[in-house]
């Protein structure tokens, strides 16, 4: 199985939020989440990066519209 974890972005640190994430679903501002174990999670704020390779999804709080649309790849 291919599950990643999730991190939220603090001070230039991740720290983590949960592991072994198999489901993401972002809506209006929040990220859901559910991991194999059926543990669930809501975070307020955005996904900033998901590196598939590194199985890591990067999550940051208050990340406005215009700051996802003007984003460097």
């Amino acid at each position: 199985m291919c599950e990643t974890n999730a991190y939220i972005e603090k001070d230039g640190k991740e720290e983590l939020y949960l592991e072994n994430v198999d489901v993401i679903k972002p809506e209006g501002g929040r990220v859901h989440m559910k991991n194999i174990f059926g543990e669930q999670k809501v975070f307020e704020g955005s996904i900033k990066e998901i590196s598939l390779d590194k199985h890591k999804i990067i999550l940051k709080k208050g990340l406005r519209l215009k700051d996802e649309l003007t984003a460097d790849y």
